[in-house]
């Protein structure tokens, strides 16, 4: 592990076997990140000093073979910039510390949104959302972090079943955010047929394949300085993925049969499937999950916020006798 990580040009601080160990090391070393194992020697494990790390606000990621679910849950708890299983090959361990660092910088930019947030709490920022209905302390939270993530262009992933409001929550950070007067492009990514799916996102260029007549500008390229909200990411075959990570990462686009692209967009993606189970089935990128999961915002369903059913129910009702009421008048003859 020394070997692969310093001809990578990073700089290894030591190694220790214990936590009483590490602790040592790191109050001397001051290291940017540190890679944990679970077991360690003595009583006290990596998940033990994970909590230290938090409080230290040092950034670390997991490496373990261990698989037992109460443990992967206690690390989990911890909030990891990264988790990998042994074994694993010297690319997957670099490629987790590039993404472990890009996530931790992220956190420290929204801790000083969050700052300069309370700051102007009052301001035009606090309201303006007539589509959000509810004043359950969940509903509280959900907008408390839409103000504060909306500040910012970080990645945003909105995770909750179907009906939730994923959509209404993406409208809803596009619209205090400094992209509003800027395009908000939705993509469905279940309902687009695997083969199209590329040329949706990402555009091509006439004659680039069999029916492709004419120029197409892809959903990436249409958001353009504004935002693009992708739901059901979950349903993205695995090889757009990789291309997916690259516009994360690089900022740019490629159209099917023409040459790469520069783009300015705001992510915001959603799905109502857990993400880490898709992971572990081989079905979604980790690396990808680590990218998107920068900002995560859970929507509770309606059975978990019952106190807002009563809101709920007078919205739609004022809202249906009101549609009545700009139609004509009609007329029953006998």
């Amino acid at each position: 592990m020394q070997g692969i990580l310093e001809r990578a040009g990073y700089k290894v601080t030591g190694i220790a076997r214990s936590v009483p160990i590490a602790l040592k090391m790191v109050e001397k070393e001051k290291p940017d990140m540190v890679m944990l194992d679970i077991l360690l020697q003595g009583n006290l494990t990596g998940i033990d000093l994970a909590g230290k790390l938090r409080e230290m606000n040092i950034a670390f990621v997991y490496l373990s073979a261990n698989s037992n679910k109460e443990i992967l849950d206690a690390a989990k708890a911890t909030k990891p910039y990264g988790f990998l299983v042994k074994p694993f090959r010297a690319k997957d361990v670099l490629i987790m510390l590039d993404v472990a660092w890009y996530l931790h910088q992220q956190v420290e930019e929204e801790a000083k949104n969050r700052e300069a947030y309370l700051k102007r709490a009052g301001s035009a920022v606090s309201g303006g959302l007539p589509e959000i209905i509810g004043n359950s302390p969940a509903i509280a939270r959900i907008m408390n972090s839409v103000k504060i993530v909306s500040q910012s262009n970080t990645a945003v992933l909105i995770l909750g079943e179907s009906g939730t409001g994923k959509e209404l929550i993406a409208q809803a950070i596009h619209k205090l955010s400094d992209r509003k007067n800027k395009p908000l492009i939705v993509v469905n990514c279940g309902a687009l047929p695997a083969n199209l799916i590329e040329s949706e996102l990402f555009g091509h260029e006439k004659g680039s394949f069999t029916g492709a007549f004419n120029r197409r500008v892809g959903k990436f390229e249409q958001a353009d300085g504004g935002t693009i909200f992708l739901d059901e990411i979950g349903e993205l075959p695995l090889d757009l993925q990789t291309k997916f990570l690259r516009v994360l990462q690089e900022k740019e686009i490629e159209r099917i049969g023409g040459n790469s692209k520069k783009v300015d967009v705001r992510v915001i993606a959603a799905t109502n499937k857990n993400l880490e189970e898709e992971i572990s089935a081989g079905r979604f990128r980790l690396d990808l999950y680590y990218r998107l999961n920068i900002f995560p915002i859970l929507l509770p369903p309606l059975r978990e916020r019952q106190g807002d059913i009563l809101l709920l129910a007078d919205y739609f009702l004022k809202n249906t006798r009101l549609n009545r009421e700009s139609r004509s008048p009609a007329f029953l003859t006998t």
